[in-house]
């Protein structure tokens, strides 16, 4: 069962600063889940006139791990889009909060174990945040309009962001 919830500024309306675009879906953690949450994440960049890459690249590796490392009978993972004062926040929350995400070192024969690896080239910032159990939320950031900031210490270019869970305020 898919379930969409989509809130977007249909009329203008007085605003301080930037608004608020959010867009959430629920979806099977399968391959055809995940091929979903990236064409689904695709078509909601293009009502938003939002470049597609690399913000769908991103949909695609975090839907893929959810369906892959993540996957439990009978429960669905969630994947949901927000722009806020131009950041994209890509967020997937599955039901294994006790399997946490940590890249993975592959030798250059391995076919798989590189999506969290493509994750830190692509995006800003990525994380990780327990939820409320059993579920997480694994997260990555992109600054609108301008590529990665490789300066950025807690940029996905260089790697430096800690992979330990963030702390809710």
């Amino acid at each position: 069962m898919i379930q969409v919830t989509a809130i977007s500024k249909a009329q203008p309306q007085p605003q301080h600063g930037n608004p608020t675009r959010n867009f959430t879906v629920q979806l099977s953690p399968t391959p055809r889940g995940a091929r979903l949450a990236r064409l689904l994440a695709t078509e909601q960049l293009r009502a938003w006139a939002i470049p597609l890459d690399p913000a769908r690249l991103l949909v695609a590796e975090l839907a893929a791990n959810a369906a892959t490392h993540s996957r439990v009978p009978g429960r669905d993972f969630r994947l949901t889009l927000y722009v806020v004062a131009g950041i994209l926040r890509i967020e997937v929350t599955d039901t294994r909060g006790d399997r946490p995400p940590h890249p993975q070192d592959p030798t250059a024969d391995e076919e798989s174990g590189r999506g969290l690896l493509i994750v830190d080239a692509l995006a800003d910032r990525w994380g990780w945040d327990p939820g409320p159990r059993p579920r997480k939320t694994v997260w990555a950031e992109l600054a609108l309009g301008h590529a990665p900031d490789s300066g950025n210490p807690n940029s996905g270019a260089r790697g430096g962001l800690s992979q330990e869970p963030t702390t809710a305020k």
